[in-house]
């Protein structure tokens, strides 16, 4: 086994993340499932590679200068990896925040040093939705910025130029679709444009929770949600600017139960323990696998994203009481 490469700087730890081959998903599928481990980036998310080339943009434009503040609305890993990246590189973070987010992230936060602010959860035309709480906190903080992680296309660049090559490479240049769920589209549609550079074959497909607009979007041209889901961080009703253009080429709809379906599994059976927008992107790219496989291409190989880690969840997806709160199935050894 070769020893990774030493690193020059802490916010090198951003990125280069392994890929692992799932047994249990590529045994439902009839072909090879790789999860990218991006719960092994220092903030535990896939949004540190956002963070970083967002705040790195922002220092290129000149808009963030020393002694700068960082501000964002988030689901909560955004946030955990601006704080980190704004940390190393001396800067001061606030973040906006749902108020039905996971325990964790909230205190993750706060012992990251970065400034809180909770808002209660609301639709996005309301103006008290968080992402337009923390644009008026940018506008009103001297030397801030608005991250705007949702439509600042430096987010999906992290993945054209970073997740997608790193991807590509590990894969040995041999891959045959690529899925995963949209928040702010930057990883799918940013993965996908980088993926198809390389090779214009690769499926790209859309893993969509319920509650989700853009799964009818690009089955049927129409921002639709139906139902209903309890993941963080995935989900999306509007075309953002990170989504414009995205290449995506099938669609799939995922339950929170079949979600949880392989949280459990890839726990129970692979000792990974992840978030629920992992086993959704999980069940996903089983459906593109099995899609894959009925065209004749058993020897397929799809690649998803497995987000971030599930320790981040104890006190909702890993807690009894909650998922019977939520009318959700608690898996067995919780009971």
């Amino acid at each position: 086994m070769t020893a990774p490469t030493p690193r020059s700087d802490s916010l090198d730890l951003i990125g280069n993340t392994p890929i692992v081959l799932l047994a249990g998903p590529s045994e439902a599928a009839g072909c090879e499932i790789w999860g990218k481990c991006e719960f092994a980036n220092p903030g535990a998310s896939v949004k540190d590679r956002a963070a970083l080339w967002i705040v790195r943009d922002a220092e290129g434009r000149g808009e963030l200068k020393p002694g700068g503040t960082v501000v964002e609305g988030t689901a909560g890993n955004t946030g955990i990896g601006l704080a980190l990246v704004a940390n190393a590189l001396g800067y001061k973070t606030i973040i906006v925040m749902p108020d039905n987010q996971s325990q964790e992230k909230m205190a993750t936060l706060r012992a990251l040093g970065a400034e809180l602010v909770l808002v209660p959860p609301t639709k996005f035309a309301d103006p008290n939705h968080f992402v337009h709480t923390s644009r008026r906190l940018a506008e009103e903080t001297p030397g801030a910025v608005w991250a705007n992680q949702f439509d600042n296309v430096a987010n999906r660049r992290a993945h054209i130029e970073g997740t997608a090559p790193e991807i590509w490479e590990q894969m040995g240049g041999r891959l045959d679709g690529f899925t995963c769920a949209a928040g702010t589209g930057g990883t799918i549609a940013g993965t996908g444009m980088g993926l198809k550079a390389f090779d214009e074959n690769i499926r790209v497909a859309l893993t969509d929770p319920f509650g989700a607009a853009l799964y009818n979007y690009y089955a049927h041209g129409e921002l639709k949600a139906e139902g209903s889901s309890v993941a963080e961080g995935i989900g999306q009703g509007r075309i953002t600017a990170n989504l414009e253009g995205a290449p995506i080429d099938t669609q799939f709809r995922i339950s929170d139960e079949e979600g949880l379906e392989w949280v459990a599994r890839l726990l129970r059976e692979e000792g990974l323990a992840l978030g629920l927008s992992s086993g959704i992107n999980v069940a996903g790219a089983v459906e593109l696998g099995r899609q894959l496989v009925a065209e004749g291409r058993e020897d397929a190989r799809v690649v998803t994203i497995l987000c971030d880690t599930g320790f981040r969840y104890l006190s909702t997806l890993y807690n009894a009481e909650w998922l019977r709160s939520k009318k959700l199935p608690v898996f067995d050894w919780l009971g």
